[in-house]
């Protein structure tokens, strides 16, 4: 990728928070500090990182705050898992996204193979690998209260995010730039969106039946949600990952398909942000009726999922993961300085 090593020396990104905030709601949960003190203790006990790489993690992350913002309505409990949920899979993204496994294909495939043995084989011990002993943990939590169907779309969704984590990797290892459509389907699959939705129905011990999932608007307002987290994290994670040396982002596929420079190709994806937002909104005023008691446990879901989503962009913007030593507070017209290769 010869041709994105020289970038201009600063760009800027529009208030997008402000543009998903068109349809969703931002609200924070109360329980945050004692649910991140739980989760801390269990992660503490897990050996993924040495002290000082484990005190990047958590401090940079501000996964507490992540999980206060995106799951405003759950309580202690259920906040606690939800951010086991996110220490979980951030780090298993990271071991792939610039750790040891960067680009090395077989290598995650192995470690998603043992991770799938959790659920294959759920009355066997608890894996040695950290990794498979998180996931152990997170589903023993979740299969307390869930449903049968949340239980079941978690592990269908795991099975599509960590496949997904293998061709990125692959694409890396390959230096490969897949084209815009291509990558949007990808991006859906290794951002968690439907690892995310299980665990909003986790998060309020939800029961939707399997039909309200198989329905083609909710599908398609699924994928729109999707998107309005995903799109913004490429928006805003394209300065670490580029000095990373990382260009599985959607900005450089924007960049390398329409032959535009970097500023217009953030340009052009704010503007896909804008339109997808307003399909979001016609998909919705097509909601079908599933019955009365139905209709009120998917008008919780939605307006939950809703809440993640604006809890999502918000905290892209508070994580120092992202905006390391830039000023957010204004963020209407975000000056953003290139970060210089290996800044991270």
């Amino acid at each position: 990728m010869q041709r994105y090593e020289s970038l201009p020396p600063q760009f800027y990104i529009q208030d997008l928070a402000a543009i998903t905030g068109r349809v969703c709601e931002l609200r924070v949960n109360p329980y945050q500090a004692d649910a991140d003190r739980a989760a801390r203790s269990w992660f503490n006990q897990i050996s993924v990182y040495d002290d000082r790489k484990k005190s990047k993690f958590l401090n940079y992350g501000k996964f507490d705050l992540f999980a206060a913002l995106s799951f405003p309505d759950a309580d202690s409990a259920h906040l606690e898992t939800c951010i086991m949920f996110f220490f979980w899979a951030f780090s298993t993204d990271d071991l792939s996204d610039e750790g040891d496994l960067q680009s090395k294909p077989d290598a995650v495939q192995a470690g998603h193979d043992i991770s799938v043995s959790v659920y294959t084989n759920p009355d066997g011990s608890r894996p040695k690998y950290p990794y498979a002993a998180m996931l152990y943990d997170l589903l023993t939590r979740f299969r307390g209260t869930s449903t049968i169907g949340a239980y079941n779309r978690f592990i269908k969704a795991f099975e599509a995010w960590s496949s997904s984590q293998v061709s990125q990797s692959r694409n890396r290892s390959q230096d490969r730039m897949p084209s815009v459509e291509e990558f949007i389907l990808m991006r859906r699959a290794t951002i968690g969106g439907a690892l995310v939705e299980a665990m909003i129905e986790y998060s309020l011990d939800l029961d939707l039946p399997d039909v309200v999932f198989e329905n083609p608007i909710i599908k398609a307002m699924s994928d729109a949600t999707t998107d309005l987290m995903t799109w913004p994290n490429d928006l805003c994670s394209f300065n670490k990952e580029q000095a990373d040396g990382d260009y599985q982002n959607l900005v450089f596929c924007i960049m390398h398909e329409r032959d535009v420079g970097l500023q217009e190709a953030i340009n052009i994806l704010t503007e896909m942000l804008n339109q997808r937002v307003d399909d979001y909104i016609n998909l919705k005023s097509q909601l079908p009726s599933f019955g009365a008691d139905v209709d009120a446990e998917l008008e919780r879901y939605l307006h939950a999922l809703e809440n993640f989503t604006q809890g999502t962009v918000m905290w892209y913007y508070l994580s120092p993961r992202y905006f390391r030593g830039v000023d957010v507070t204004n963020r209407e017209y975000l000056v953003v300085p290139l970060f210089e290769k290996g800044a991270f």
